[in-house]
């Protein structure tokens, strides 16, 4: 069981962008919903933006499109819902509000995504303030977000060279298909002898209990760990230190994002 108090401190991370006009700031959310989380993505291949706005009840998942902003439901569990999982007052309410903000930062892509990732950069490099850069004077917007910090974690101090992929993502097929129903989000640790080499060979695996946080992680059959260098349950305990950072603590660049579409929603708490 990887040690959680191994972790870097939380941080207080401060910045400050140019987001424009922010319609959904304006709207009104339904009341007796509370505040949702909010997700967003941005695919560059096709230049479109996806949302989710989630609550403890159910979410609403929205995706621009050429013609413009598809949507629709989960219910509670997460699971495709034919309609929506509240009553049709509410469900006007947010769904207007979630266009709104959808459609705001459509508007703000691509160029909002890099100044994302370059705030997140200046938290990396240890700094508390990043500052978008402007050609004229523009109204700016402070976000504030605490960062939670990473494990503590070790390079790799086996043989060769290894990479962990989303098994959804390749075709490498490592996952035992007997816990396939029984698993969320599963990665495979690839390896290959040389570090020259594009690691290939599934060693370990790693997933998600449904409904948690808790990793789990399982070495494949058949590994020559001598060849490897290090035995398989170290191996483990450093694939879920891996796992817990990249796959279940937050990271900086998505704790800003969701700052940035807190205060464009008007739900940051600063309007």
């Amino acid at each position: 069981m990887t040690d959680m108090s191994l972790r870097l401190p939380t941080t207080r991370f401060r910045a400050v962008f140019a987001l424009g006009a922010r319609h959904a700031a304006g709207l009104p959310l339904p009341t007796t919903l509370g505040k949702p989380n909010l997700f967003g993505e941005w695919d560059d291949e096709t230049e479109q933006t996806t949302l989710y706005v989630g609550f403890g009840t159910g979410q609403v998942h929205l995706e621009t499109t050429p013609s413009g902003v598809e949507h629709h439901f989960h219910d509670a569990g997460g699971d495709d819902a034919v309609a929506s999982p509240w009553n049709d007052a509410d469900t006007e309410l947010l769904v207007a509000w979630s266009t709104a903000l959808i459609s705001d930062v459509q508007a703000l892509m691509p160029d909002l995504v890099d100044d994302v990732d370059d705030a997140a950069a200046w938290h990396d490099a240890g700094f508390d303030l990043w500052v978008c850069e402007i050609e004229e004077p523009a109204q700016l917007d402070l976000i504030e977000v605490d960062i939670e910090g990473e494990l503590l974690t070790l390079p790799w101090l086996g043989a060769g060279h290894v990479e962990h992929d989303h098994v959804e993502e390749s075709s490498h097929g490592a996952l035992d298909d007997s816990v396939e129903d029984d698993r969320e989000h599963p990665i495979a640790l690839l390896w290959s002898a040389s570090e020259a080499t594009t690691p290939d060979r599934p060693i370990a695996e790693a997933w998600l209990l449904p409904g948690t946080e808790t990793p789990v992680t399982r070495a494949v059959d058949g590994v020559d760990w001598d060849a490897v260098g290090l035995p398989a349950d170290e191996v483990l305990s450093w694939l879920e230190g891996i796992y817990l950072n990249h796959h279940v603590l937050p990271d900086p660049a998505g704790t800003i994002l969701t700052g940035v579409l807190e205060r464009l929603g008007g739900i940051d708490g600063n309007d």
